[in-house]
């Protein structure tokens, strides 16, 4: 369950970038001649349904029906109270309560006379809906082409990016000698201060060595490794704290992975928020890269051959 207030920036995501790419889920629809698109979300497996609807649920799971001409509609057993604030910060107008997802949405198809639908990245459901699912006539329709970072997309990385590169920067300084967990707390109030919904924080003590228990003290080199959500976006930054010429040497060994080298790639655009090993460093693709020397890590969330 998410911590953070969700709200919706007009500002800095524009409604006309979100009909946008509704305009690309629905020209696929055209393409394979069908009505009607789903797309499935949960708490963890929100990227889609937050890029195509601005939907960022804090716990359970929804389905996002994108009609071929008509508005989006939301399926979701979430109780009644919060729909004002779903529509305040979503395009959705139309919430139906679904405690059964499957059966909610056979029920719409029946309203609408769909025959035939697609569902974004049908093999990739989880089982309990896949299999359901055979009740219906369904078509898989590929998140590629609908699901692709465009600019506003990389304007919110971007800023997120920048975010957690001046939090970690500026706090992850003077903890030597201190407990690992005090770091740790420190960075999240930072984070969560900053508007984060989600972070996760993993520490390096700079050693070769199995990871030491909670409290342990922190030596003159350590590095902190951020996954942080901010407004349904997440990055990925590793910074470390040590003597210059071990921060030098890190960077030139991220540089050297970003033109080619070897590095940890995690794509950052799929359905989940990140997969490992499944991000190509693209133009078109938003990835969180990191190395390592020494027991430090370095780390960024770039695009084709650079930084956000």
């Amino acid at each position: 369950m998410k911590r953070g207030l969700i709200a919706w920036d007009r500002e800095q995501l524009p409604a006309s970038a979100l009909e946008q790419r509704l305009q690309r889920a629905r020209a696929a629809l055209a393409a394979q001649d069908l009505p009607a698109l789903v797309a499935y979300t949960d708490v963890w497996r929100s990227n889609q349904a937050r890029f195509l609807t601005n939907f960022m649920p804090y716990w359970n799971r929804s389905l996002v029906v994108i009609p071929r001409e008509q508005p989006p509609v939301l399926l979701c057993a979430l109780s009644p109270r919060v729909y004002p604030w779903i529509r305040s910060v979503t395009v959705f107008e139309e919430i139906r309560p679904a405690g059964k997802l499957v059966e909610t949405l056979m029920q719409l198809c029946a309203e609408r006379e769909w025959k035939k639908i697609g569902v974004l990245d049908l093999p990739l459901l989880p089982h309990e809906i896949h299999s359901r699912l055979r009740e219906i006539r369904v078509e898989d329709v590929s998140s590629r082409g609908i699901v692709e970072p465009d600019d506003a997309e990389l304007s919110m990385r971007r800023r997120a990016a920048q975010l957690a590169r001046e939090i970690l920067e500026r706090g992850l300084p003077g903890f030597e000698g201190q407990s690992d967990y005090e770091l740790a707390g420190t960075l999240e109030r930072e984070f969560r201060r900053a508007g984060a919904e989600d972070v996760g924080i993993l520490l390096s003590s700079g050693q070769r060595v199995p990871r030491p228990a909670s409290g342990s003290k922190l030596t003159a080199r350590y590095s902190a490794a951020v996954a942080f959500e901010y407004c349904g976006h997440w990055v990925k930054i590793a910074r470390a704290h040590a003597p210059a010429g071990d921060r030098e040497s890190l960077r030139a060994r991220f540089d050297a992975a970003l033109r080619g080298g070897e590095g940890r790639v995690e794509n950052l655009t799929g359905p989940y928020p990140w997969d490992v090993g499944l991000g190509e460093m693209t133009r078109r693709k938003i990835f969180a890269l990191t190395v390592d020397a020494g027991g430090l890590y370095y780390g960024d969330t770039c695009s084709g051959k650079q930084p956000l």
